[in-house]
């Protein structure tokens, strides 16, 4: 899953692609190098981010959607924990709808996906984009998490969601070492029997630990896929799409 920010203000390439021609030379990168499919967002959900209305994130994200379903058609996810974007986007050529909040921050998400019959991701997370790393806690950061999905999993179901994905959400409310404990036992959520995206590309988990920025972290994020796909992702959400699909291509030649 190639990531296409919209934003102006996104961690790693915050206001690189915010014009329809930008976004559409790098969707297209993406999906030449290997994509499978790619994430449109209009709303930074880094740490600290400033809120945004749901006018303007359409405003940001549906012309793109439709530029790219008209220039190539690639399998298009919109990143988005509003229903009314997600319906939208739905309409406009998207395929899959991914959730940072996994329904949390709107009522209707879950029921509005169950019409629409498409893909959903559902990302664990504390707090808000705000508030998510002042001070995150948990007894237990792998038992909390997988008992959380397990959960949402549940109510998915339940609602007529068919296609369930889950995503332990690093870096959305985890310390450094939250995030490496999950990662240490990434390999239990596969007893959730469903698929599972890793969305650690350019993380601080990573640049802080090895003491360089966010686009120096490239090495690490690699090193990391690797590890994740060990332990049984199915999707990773990533920015440099050509060095995860050859991390891809050399794993699946070791199995």
């Amino acid at each position: 899953m190639g990531i296409l920010n919209v934003t102006p203000d996104s961690f790693s390439d915050g206001g690189r692609y915010n014009s329809i021609d930008g976004a559409l030379k790098q969707a297209e990168k993406m999906w030449n190098e290997g994509a499978d499919i790619i994430d449109v967002g209009g709303y930074s959900s880094r740490p600290g981010a400033d809120d945004v209305s749901e006018q303007e994130e359409s405003d940001r994200t549906l012309p793109i959607i439709e530029k790219l379903v008209n220039a190539f058609n690639p399998v298009i996810s919109i990143d988005t924990f509003r229903s009314k974007v997600a319906k939208e986007a739905v309409k406009s050529g998207a395929a899959i709808v991914n959730d940072i909040s996994a329904g949390d921050d709107d009522v209707d998400m879950i029921p509005t996906v169950a019409k629409l019959k498409v893909p959903y991701i559902a990302m664990h997370k504390k707090g808000t984009p705000r508030t998510m790393q002042q001070l995150p806690n948990y007894d237990d950061v792998v038992v909390e998490v997988f008992n959380y999905l397990l959960e949402k999993k549940r109510q998915c179901l339940l609602a007529g969601i068919v296609d369930f994905v889950i995503d332990p959400g690093f870096g959305f409310g985890k310390t450094r070492e939250h995030n490496f404990e999950l990662l240490k036992h990434f390999s239990q959520f596969k007893l959730l029997e469903s698929p599972i995206l890793a969305g650690v590309s350019r993380k601080s988990m990573i640049w802080k630990t090895l003491d360089v920025k966010p686009v120096e972290a490239v090495n690490g994020t690699t090193f990391l896929h690797a590890f994740a796909l060990q332990g049984g992702a199915d999707i990773l959400r990533v920015h440099d799409v050509e060095k995860a699909v050859q991390c891809v291509k050399l794993w699946e030649q070791l199995k």
